[in-house]
C-alpha cells in the first residue's frame, strides 16, 4: 500500500490505516499466542464433537462419548440414598421420641433436618431459625402450639391456617375494633394492661381500667395472667417475646384488627421421614421442651 510508512518513534511500519491523524502500527500477535489460539479452536471443536454441547429446540447434542453430568448426579444420589436406607427405614418406623432417644439416629436426623430446614423453612424463620417480625423464633422457649417433639411434628405436618389440610392448626383472634366489640378507648386500656403483664412501661391508671376488659374479652384464651393457652394457640402475653407487636401502637393495632400468619402443611410435600427429621432438628435448636 502506498500510504504505508515507517514510524519515526518506534521504527516500525504502519498498516496504512489512519483515523483522525492517528496511524496504526503493524504489530502482529506473537506466534506463541497465535498457536495457542489455534489449539484452543481445535480443542473446542473436539470437545463439541465428544461431549454434549450444542443446544437444540428441546434437547442438546449428546456427543460421541455419551457422557452426562445429570447421569453422574443421579448415580451419586442413588448411591447416597442406598447408603442411608437403613437409617431412613428406622426413622420411618419409629416415633420422634424414639428417634431422639437413639444417639445415632438423632445425629442423623438432626443433620438431615438441618438440610431440609435450609431448603424449606429458612425463607421465613431465617437461616438460624431466629425468625423475625411475624415469623416465630424457634430457638427460644416461647411456643404458641407447644414445643415438645409431638407438638412440633404436628405443626410441621399440618401447618397453621393451611385451609387445604383438615387437621391444620387454627386460632383466630377477634378484631375487637373493626368488629366494634370494643371502643377505641377500651382497646387502649386493654393495651396498657397487656403492657403491664409484661412489666413494660405503661400507664398504670389506664392499665387498671383494662383489667376487667381483659378478663371479659381476652382471658378465656390468653389466661387471667396472660400466660396463653397452647391448646388454643393463644400466645403468652406476660413475657417480652412478641410475634407481631413491638410497642404500644403495635399492640393496639393487633387488638383492633389482628394479623394471622399462615404456615404450609408440609406432610404431603416432604413426606413423613423428612417431617420427623425436621421435628428432631427444630427440637434440638435449644427451645424444644
Amino acid at each position: 500500500m502506498s500510504n504505508i510508512e515507517k514510524d519515526d518513534v518506534t521504527g516500525m511500519d504502519t498498516t496504512g490505516h489512519e483515523w483522525d491523524g492517528i496511524k496504526e502500527l503493524n504489530t502482529p500477535l506473537p506466534r506463541w499466542w497465535l498457536w495457542t489460539f489455534y489449539i484452543c479452536i481445535v480443542w473446542a471443536v473436539g470437545y463439541m464433537i465428544a461431549y454434549p454441547a450444542i443446544p437444540l429446540v428441546s434437547d442438546a447434542t449428546k456427543g460421541l462419548l455419551g457422557w452426562s453430568s445429570r447421569n453422574d448426579v443421579a448415580v451419586a444420589m442413588s448411591e447416597a440414598h442406598q447408603a442411608q436406607s437403613g437409617m431412613l427405614d428406622k426413622i420411618a418406623s419409629l416415633s420422634v421420641q424414639d428417634i431422639s432417644a437413639d444417639e445415632d439416629l438423632r445425629t442423623f436426623a438432626v443433620a438431615g433436618g438441618k438440610s431440609a430446614f435450609a431448603v424449606n423453612c429458612s425463607q421465613c424463620h431465617g437461616s438460624g431459625a431466629a425468625g423475625g417480625p411475624g415469623y416465630p423464633n424457634l430457638n427460644d422457649d416461647d411456643w404458641i402450639w407447644g414445643g415438645d417433639l409431638d407438638a412440633i411434628y404436628t405443626t410441621i405436618s399440618h401447618g397453621i391456617r393451611h385451609e387445604p389440610d383438615e387437621d391444620t392448626r387454627v386460632s383466630d383472634m377477634p378484631a375487637f375494633g373493626k368488629d366494634e366489640l370494643l371502643e377505641k378507648a377500651q382497646i387502649e386500656d386493654v393495651a396498657e394492661h397487656v403492657l403491664s403483664l409484661s412489666k413494660l412501661d405503661h400507664n398504670a391508671e389506664a392499665a387498671a381500667r383494662g383489667v376487667e376488659l381483659f378478663a371479659e374479652n381476652c382471658a378465656s384464651c390468653h389466661g387471667d395472667d396472660g400466660g396463653g393457652d397452647r391448646d388454643l394457640g393463644a400466645p403468652a402475653l406476660n413475657d417480652a417475646i412478641w410475634l407481631y407487636a413491638q410497642n404500644r401502637a403495635d399492640i393496639v393495632a393487633q387488638i383492633n384488627g389482628p394479623k394471622h400468619g399462615v404456615m404450609p402443611a408440609w406432610a404431603d410435600k416432604l413426606g413423613d421421614v423428612t417431617i420427623k427429621k425436621l421435628a428432631v432438628y427444630v427440637h434440638a435448636l435449644g427451645g424444644g421442651e
